[in-house]
Formats: structure tokens, sequence, C-alpha cells
């Protein structure tokens, strides 16, 4: 008997899950959300290590950091759009600032 060779993980989203009727299967519904969930922490670790990276380029770069880490600022505000758990599923118009209508009195 040898080690096996690397770990197989399952990282897609499970086959069986019908968009349409998502309490139709409560396993693939959990599977699903739990396929959801590892997706948006896997995100989030990501900014963070941009995030790392752009702290150490601005404290190496001191002055020059404007130019020298623009790459890394890109690719974090990239990676921070979208990333965050109450804004993905709401509808556009409550992502903005509430906008109060002011009625009229005779």
């Amino acid at each position: 008997m040898g080690r096996k060779k690397g770990v197989q993980f399952d990282e897609g989203a499970p086959d069986d899950f019908d968009p349409n009727n998502p309490y139709k299967d409560p396993v693939a519904f959990l599977e699903m959300r739990e396929h959801l969930v590892r997706e948006k922490w896997i995100d989030i670790e990501k900014a963070k290590i941009l995030r790392e990276k752009l702290r150490w380029c601005y404290r190496i770069e001191g002055v020059n950091h404007l130019q020298k880490c623009r790459h890394l600022v890109q690719q974090y505000l990239d990676a921070t759009r979208g990333v965050g758990w109450g804004k993905d599923l709401r509808p556009p118009f409550m992502h903005g600032p509430k906008v109060v209508e002011a009625v009229e009195s005779e």
C-alpha cells in the first residue's frame, strides 16, 4: 500500500440543484448553500492576501508607492467588488442611500 499522490476535492456546485425550485431536493439545497459560502470565503481570503501585499508594498516603496503599487491597488479593488455577505441578493434600489420623498401640504 502506498500513499495517495493528492487529495481530490469536489469544488463544483451540486449537479442535481434546481434553481427554479430550490426546495425540491433539501440535500442539494444545503450542498449549494455550502458551495456558495465556500466560494465567498475563498474570495474574502484572496482579498485579505492582496491587502497584505499592498501594505507591504506601501511600506517598502515609501513615497513611490503611487507608481510602484498601482497594479496591486487595482487587483485589490477588483477583488473586493461584490465581496460581502448582505448585498448579493438584494435588488439594486436597496444598495444606495435612502431617498425620502417630501410630502406636499396644502
